[in-house]
């Protein structure tokens, strides 16, 4: 006798070791790291939870400001796909060489909106109009308007802009509520924390029970809201996040965009 088992069982035990060892590597290859702007929390769950659904790849979602995320990114987080909501960030990657160029596509677009909250006044305000920094002052009355912090956050770079463009910055700049990101600022304004406050389209229509839009602002107050999305460099090799990337840059994953809000660049 040669062993303490016949041949036969022999292979099968060392193939059923083989299987053990091989599962959990295969596993941890089916989960996608997706970086994400806090405004496409709820689109782009909604979008992965599809292609979950349809592939069996577990998505693992981390959601901040895009400035946060982006120097994540740039520290070495393990990041495979970053969606940012503004270009700058995505730029400030690309210049640093950590996503892949290749893959950068912007596929929606979002609006700038002035909410107030539910329980306050619904009355509407022309922020085009010559008196609008008269109403903004008189609505806002001893309290702050919540925006992202302009000085990092997407939605409040926007925000800046619009103020800028239409000459109210001067009145309202110093009077500012900064949040950490642009859900930050939709939160305060729902409870009642801000009396006003700049926010995406798309966060005041999630919100709708608790904010009330009060006025939008003319897109041409400001760069538009584009949305690009990247591979990050490295993980151009794994198909699972490549096959990711197609998915929500195609139009399978802009039908459920559109749902929440979004719109073509």
């Amino acid at each position: 006798m040669t062993g303490l088992f016949p041949p036969a069982l022999t292979v099968i035990a060392v193939t059923l070791v083989a299987v053990c060892w091989a599962a959990p590597a295969a596993r941890a290859e089916t989960v996608v790291t997706v970086f994400a702007a806090a405004s496409l929390t709820d689109a782009i769950s909604a979008a992965g939870a599809r292609f979950t659904e349809a592939t069996g790849v577990r998505l693992r979602f981390s959601f901040a400001a895009s400035s946060t995320l982006a120097r994540q990114i740039e520290a070495g987080a393990p990041a495979d796909l970053f969606a940012s909501a503004n270009q700058a960030w995505m730029d400030y990657l690309s210049e640093r060489r950590l996503v892949v160029a290749a893959t950068r596509s912007a596929p929606i677009a979002n609006r700038l909106v002035l909410v107030a909250s539910a329980d306050g006044s619904a009355v509407p305000i022309d922020l085009a109009a010559a008196e609008a920094g008269e109403r903004l002052h008189e609505r806002l009355g001893d309290g702050r308007l919540a925006v992202g912090d302009p000085d990092h956050v997407p939605a409040g770079i926007y925000a800046r802009q619009a103020l800028e463009s239409l000459g109210l910055w001067d009145v309202l700049g110093r009077r500012l509520a900064r949040a950490d990101n642009a859900r930050a600022a939709l939160a305060l304004v729902a409870r009642g924390e801000a009396p006003l406050g700049i926010v995406y389209a798309t966060d005041a229509a999630i919100a709708a029970d608790r904010v009330t839009v009060v006025g939008a602002f003319p897109p041409a107050s400001h760069r538009p809201i584009t949305y690009p999305f990247a591979v990050v460099s490295g993980a151009e090799t794994r198909p699972p996040v490549m096959h990711l990337h197609r998915f929500l840059t195609g139009p399978a994953a802009a039908e459920t965009f559109a749902r929440f809000g979004f719109v073509p660049p």
